[in-house]
C-alpha cells in the first residue's frame, strides 16, 4: 500500500502544483480588472521585467517616474489635473498587477524545475508543461503589447489588444486546469454527444467574453445603463444608423459593441442551461454539470446588475470573476466529457 501511494505522490503533487498555480491565474484576471476599473493601466511606461519589481523607493524616484507619465497621452489629454499624491493611487494597482505576473512566473517555474530536475514529471507531460511555461511569458509580452498602444496617440489601450490580453489568461488557465486534471488522473465518463454540446457551449463563453473584453476596452458598459432596452427601442440606434458598415459597428461602435454583448451573454446562458439539461437528461448528475447552470444564470445577472449600476467596480469586477468561473467550471465538465 505504501509503495503504491509512493509511486502516486509526485502525480498528485505536480497537480497540485498546477491546481495552485491556476488560483493564481485567477487571481490575476481579478486584479487586472481593478486595474482597468481604476484607469490605472497606463500608469507604469517603462516596462523592466527583471528589475521593475519594486516601486519607487523615495520622492526622487515617484518624481522621476511621474515626470515619464506626464509625457504620456493619458496625463496630457485626461488627467492633466493629477498631482503626485493622485498618482501615486493609480501607480499602485498597475504595479500590482506587474507584480503578481512576476509572482505567477516564480509559483510555476521553480516547482517545475524541481519537478523536472528529479525527474518526476512523466515525459509525455514535459513539453505540455513547458508550453505552459512559454504561455506565460508570451503573456507578460502581450501585456505590455497593449500598454503600448495607449502610449502613442490617445489615451486608452487598443480593445483587440485587451481581448487578446484576456483571452490568453483564459486559456493560460483552461490549459492548467486541463492538464492538472490529467496528471490526477480524474475519473472521466466518455460522453462524446455530450462533449460536442459542451464545445459548442464553450465556444459560446469564448466569444462573449472577448466581446466582453471589447466592451471594457471601449468603455462601452458607461452608455445606456438599462436593460432590456438601449434608449427608445431593444436595438441602439448606432447600430444601423451609424457613419459606417454594420461590421465595423459591432466591432469598434461602443454602443453597438455593447448590444452585440449583451444578447450574447443571454444566448450563451440559454446555451449553457441547455447543456446541463441535456447532462442531467442523459442521467449524468457530476457537480459540475449543475454548477455550469447555476454560474451561467447569476453570470447574467451580475451582467445586468454591472450595466444597471453604472459599471460600479465591486460589481464589475465580479462580473468578470464570474466569467472566469463559468470558463473554469466548462472545462472541467469538458474533461468529463472526453475520451482519454
Amino acid at each position: 500500500m505504501n509503495n503504491i501511494y509512493e509511486k502516486d505522490y509526485p502525480l498528485r503533487a505536480i497537480s497540485n502544483w498546477l491546481f495552485v498555480t491556476a488560483g493564481f491565474v485567477f487571481a490575476m484576471v481579478v486584479i487586472g480588472a481593478i486595474t482597468r476599473l481604476t484607469e490605472s493601466g497606463l500608469s507604469m511606461v517603462e516596462w523592466k521585467p527583471l528589475i521593475g519589481a519594486l516601486p519607487p523607493l523615495n520622492e526622487e524616484a515617484w518624481h522621476r517616474v511621474f515626470e515619464l507619465y506626464k509625457q504620456s497621452p493619458e496625463y496630457q489629454k485626461k488627467n492633466f489635473w493629477m498631482g503626485l499624491d493622485d498618482f501615486k493611487r493609480i501607480f499602485f494597482w498597475e504595479w500590482f498587477h506587474r507584480l503578481w505576473g512576476r509572482l505567477i512566473g516564480v509559483v510555476y517555474a521553480l516547482p517545475y524545475l524541481y519537478f523536472l530536475v528529479r525527474g518526476q514529471i512523466p515525459s509525455q507531460y514535459k513539453w505540455p508543461l513547458f508550453g505552459l511555461f512559454v504561455l506565460g511569458a508570451l503573456q507578460g509580452l502581450m501585456g505590455w503589447y497593449m500598454v503600448m498602444s495607449g502610449l502613442v496617440d490617445r489615451p486608452a489601450v487598443s480593445h483587440f489588444r485587451l481581448a487578446a490580453h484576456l483571452s490568453l489568461a483564459f486559456l493560460i488557465l483552461s490549459c492548467l486546469l486541463w492538464v492538472g486534471m490529467k496528471i490526477r488522473g480524474i475519473v472521466r465518463i466518455e460522453d462524446r454527444v455530450l462533449f460536442r454540446h459542451g464545445a459548442f457551449a464553450m465556444a459560446a463563453i469564448a466569444t462573449t467574453i472577448f466581446w466582453g473584453a471589447f466592451v471594457a476596452g471601449l468603455d462601452a458598459g458607461l452608455l445606456y445603463n438599462e436593460f432590456p432596452k438601449m434608449g427608445e427601442g431593444i436595438v441602439p440606434q448606432e447600430l444601423f444608423f451609424g457613419e459606417n458598415s454594420l461590421i465595423w459597428q459591432i466591432f469598434h461602435d461602443p454602443a453597438s459593441v455593447q448590444f452585440v454583448h449583451r444578447w450574447m451573454g443571454v444566448i450563451t446562458g440559454l446555451i449553457v442551461l441547455s447543456f446541463t439539461g441535456h447532462a442531467m437528461f442523459r442521467g449524468e448528475t457530476a457537480w459540475c454539470f449543475m454548477a455550469v447552470g447555476l454560474v451561467v444564470i447569476l453570470q447574467i445577472a451580475l451582467g445586468i446588475g454591472t450595466l444597471l449600476s453604472g459599471v460600479q467596480i465591486h460589481m464589475a469586477v465580479t462580473h468578470q470573476a464570474g466569467a472566469l468561473t463559468l470558463l473554469a467550471l466548462m472545462v472541467i465538465c469538458l474533461f468529463k466529457c472526453a475520451r482519454h
